[in-house]
């Protein structure tokens, strides 16, 4: 008998090792699912739920299915551990996240020591990828400093006859952002009238403004995100001040204009060439739109990072950590965003930076 159950033992032993060859392959995205920032959660969501979709609707990768894991962050450090813990727990070989670089930067850690492929859609902060834990991290986006040259160039220049202010979220991106761009200001020349830090989360910013208006501020340049930049440009606009409010990318989402209405004319911003308006994407974004989904801002960055990391697990033939990262260091990509290659850091080898200009309701190329 005890013969008998050792050999039952055995043969369901080799269907669970069968099985698991067999098995799907699990991977994750993570961000602001919920919280004052869930907008550029639902963009990531709808962007890999769209990748994982097609790329399954092909045949997968390596005969292998993928199963998306979703991961709410609410860009909170903390959270953010803890999240990537849990995509460990489930198995997970890939992150395409997290969003808000104050969560990547400490995740990654988590992921490097795991073994698991880390491309963020979003995180722009020098730091993500300059002090990297592992080789396994990357991104699609460009870097705080590079949007901060092109920021900070511009400010001089153009308004170099004008006041100034710089004010900044204490966020390791919102303070990246603004600091990199007073710095390329400064060097050009040109002094901000005030330097400022605010707290994020926050719904009256009646002091500030009133600070702005006391030190006749025309632009003010606002390290942060969209919703705090709302409030912040339709309170100047209640105290009736014509102040000009310049921004990074996280003001890339409707929801803006939702904050400020007809308050937010004018408004400047920063961000990559409209991946929506590429050829390549366009099948993409009309599925999106066909669903309801957004294909905004930080949908298509989520879906070109799931589908490097697909074609490089292709490439190497499995996903193991080792071969994928090699093949994601040596290849160029065919994606949404376009042909694209990383460097020896991790960084994304696309255009750089553009301006934006928000209008009636919308954004577009200034």
């Amino acid at each position: 008998m005890k013969k008998y159950l050792l050999a039952g033992v055995a043969a369901v032993a080799g269907m669970a090792m069968s099985g698991a060859a067999l098995a799907d392959i699990v991977i994750a995205t993570a961000g602001p699912m919920t919280g004052q920032y869930a907008s550029f959660g639902a963009q990531m969501k709808a962007g890999a739920e769209q990748a994982v979709a097609d790329i399954n609707a092909a045949g997968g990768v390596n005969g292998e299915k993928l199963v998306l894991e979703v991961g709410d962050d609410a860009c909170d450090p903390k959270q953010a551990v803890a999240v990537a813990n849990q995509m460990v727990g489930k198995g997970v070989v890939f992150m395409a996240g997290h969003f808000c670089s104050g969560s990547s930067i400490p995740a990654s850690a988590v992921y490097s020591e795991e073994g698991i492929i880390q491309i963020s859609p979003a995180s722009t902060n020098p730091k993500f990828t300059d002090e990297r834990p592992g080789p396994g991290i990357f991104r699609v986006c460009g870097r705080d400093d590079q949007q901060g040259q092109v920021a900070g160039t511009f400010l001089a220049t153009e308004f170099k006859d004008k006041n100034i202010a710089i004010i900044q979220d204490k966020t390791a991106y919102g303070k990246g952002l603004a600091d990199a761009t007073k710095e390329v200001m400064n060097g050009l020349g040109k002094t901000e009238a005030l330097y400022e830090a605010y707290t994020a989360g926050e719904k009256d910013y009646t002091a500030l403004v009133s600070k702005l208006k006391s030190e006749n501020i025309d632009v003010v340049y606002v390290g942060g995100y969209h919703t705090e930049a709302g409030l912040i440009k339709r309170q100047m606009v209640d105290q009736g001040m014509s102040t000009i409010l310049v921004s990074g990318d996280a003001l890339v989402t409707d929801e803006y204009w939702s904050i400020t209405g007809p308050a937010g004319e004018g408004t400047l911003m920063t961000f990559s060439p409209d991946p929506r308006k590429n050829a390549e994407a366009k099948p993409v974004v009309e599925a999106l739109e066909k669903a309801g989904k957004t294909a905004e801002g930080y949908a298509l960055y989520t879906y070109a990072a799931i589908q490097a990391w697909a074609d490089a697990v292709k490439a190497a033939g499995s996903t193991d950590y080792e071969a994928v990262t090699k093949a994601l260091d040596a290849g160029e990509f065919d994606t949404v965003l376009g042909k694209l290659s990383f460097d020896d850091k991790g960084d994304v080898t696309l255009p750089g930076y553009v301006w934006y200009a928000w209008h009636d309701g919308k954004y577009d190329y200034k």
